[in-house]
């Protein structure tokens, strides 16, 4: 095994050792992931220092989104029980800010390297990304990322992402692409909305992507609009018509279901003379505060089930996905080579056709050259033709091959990041493109009835795995639970 191949072992080593007193479902989940990791790489799919384990993020994951002045700082702060995060009615932090557990009593603010470069964090390489969208700006990761420790016993366990303000800014193509890859690996994402903005229609272009981009994914679930510093509207004769106005604006873009909470910060309150409404306001926030801490606690059952849910979806995209997208560019290929053989091949015996015509090799139909006789008398000589015309062909065959490959392969990626598919396809394809592969293969390199039967295992395993962590969680029958071993197949 080489270098890269003990790195990627021992991090996965290290997983399980993390895993194995904290939850044994998702302990046998890192080794149903090793098995799609041996067939990926069978097919080129993974390199050997790759692991699709290692793409998704193990810590339980809440974000919190936002326009700028919305209140999102004070309410970290709030359920913190810590002033972790500048507050303030303007752009305050205008880099993301990942947030975790230390058993230090003091707090540290570390450079965004220290993300960028540590694979445990859900921000590994996110230079390269940065990079993508502007040319330079993956060498500046410290001006878009920052880790902050804190020894809050309800960050225990999970990671807190607060992002900088939606609003437009200089660096707002390299923030949306880094919001959107928090947004797909995180477990709740928390979206607030500041009520003192009473026209919401101002911020289409700041609505349609918290709001219009986010309802239609399968995993819309997740996501939590908050209208925060409501109480800054208790003075109005008719406050209802400011949440009114909102979930109007909301309702306009698809979200027409769902919650749709209403908070204020206690300590950051306006004060509210009439006792009434005083009551009825705090009520309502207690009431919506409950909830979203509630989900923000049990977000480690959430990370449970999208582990599980990533494993399965893994192996499904492989077979489902990956390996008709390989068949579809092979079949392109192929096509490619017989039709480029046909005409270089044909280029070449035209232009021979024609030489040999000017020297005068052809008599009528047949080519009798003065020096063919000698040619064929002698062994040596006829043998080392042969042998010369035979690498001339294979030389143009496998140029053709290469060049096609070549052509093919350049949109794989694109064609990969369309379907949603993990690993490297266009290495998948080239693995299929070797000078040994024949053009006329049934089946993708590496791709044959034991690779079928490990994914159908995978696919049945993470099917037990949710049933496991079902029992866990539930109780339809309302039964007293037995005490039992867990055992599940790995």
């Amino acid at each position: 095994m080489n270098a890269a191949g003990k790195l990627i072992t021992g991090r996965l080593k290290y997983l399980e050792t993390h895993l194995e007193q904290e939850n044994p479902v998702l302990l046998n989940t890192v080794q149903s992931f090793k098995k799609l990791d041996r067939v990926a790489r069978k097919m080129g799919l993974l390199n050997s220092d790759e692991s699709f384990a290692t793409q998704i993020p193990w810590w339980p994951l809440v974000t919190v989104l936002g326009t700028f002045s919305s209140g999102k700082s004070t309410f970290i702060n709030h359920y913190l029980g810590t002033k972790m995060q500048r507050t303030g009615n303007q752009a305050v932090d205008d880099r993301f800010t990942v947030m975790c557990y230390s058993r230090e009593k003091a707090s540290h603010a570390l450079p965004g390297v220290a993300l960028d470069s540590d694979p445990r964090f859900p921000f590994y390489q996110i230079s390269n990304d940065i990079e993508e969208v502007s040319e330079g700006e993956g060498q500046r990761i410290d001006s878009y990322l920052q880790l902050k420790t804190c020894q809050s016993e309800v960050l225990r366990g999970k990671i807190l992402i607060d992002s900088p303000g939606f609003d437009a800014d200089a660096q707002r193509t390299a923030t949306l692409r880094i919001t959107d890859h928090i947004i797909d690996i995180s477990d709740l994402v928390l979206v607030f909305f500041d009520a003192r903005h009473p026209e919401p229609g101002a911020m289409n272009d700041t609505l349609n992507h918290l709001v219009s981009n986010t309802i239609n994914r399968a995993d819309s679930g997740k996501f939590l609009y908050i209208l925060n510093q409501i109480d800054t509207s208790a003075r109005e004769d008719n406050p209802e018509e400011v949440v009114a106005a909102w979930e109007r604006s909301m309702g306009e873009r698809g979200l027409t279901a769902g919650r749709f909470y209403t908070i204020y910060n206690p300590d950051a309150a306006v004060p509210i003379d009439d006792e009434t409404l005083r009551n009825r306001f705090e009520r309502k926030r207690d009431e919506d505060m409950g909830e979203i801490h509630g989900r923000m606690h049990e977000v480690e059952i959430e990370r449970a089930y999208r582990i599980v849910g990533s494993l399965e979806k893994t192996a499904l995209d492989m077979e489902e996905r990956a390996v008709p997208a390989l068949q579809e560019a092979i079949s392109r290929w192929k096509t490619r080579v017989i039709w480029g053989d046909i005409l270089a091949f044909g280029g070449v015996a035209a232009l021979f056709v024609y030489l040999t015509s000017k020297l005068g090799y052809w008599q009528g139909t047949t080519f009798a050259p003065e020096w063919l006789d000698s040619v064929v008398a002698s062994n040596g000589l006829l043998y080392g033709s042969i042998i010369a015309i035979i690498l001339v062909v294979l030389g143009i065959h496998f140029t053709v091959r290469s060049i096609s490959a070549r052509s093919i392969s350049n949109s794989m990626d694109k064609m990969a990041d369309k379907l949603g598919i993990r690993g490297n396809l266009g290495q998948a394809f080239l693995n299929n493109t070797k000078p040994w592969r024949s053009i006329f293969s049934k089946n993708p390199a590496g791709w044959g009835r034991s690779s079928r039967r490990t994914l159908k295992q995978v696919i049945e395993v993470a099917d037990g795995y949710v049933q496991t962590l079902n029992d866990r969680f539930t109780n339809p029958s309302g039964e007293e639970k037995k005490e039992t071993t867990e055992t599940q197949t790995s």
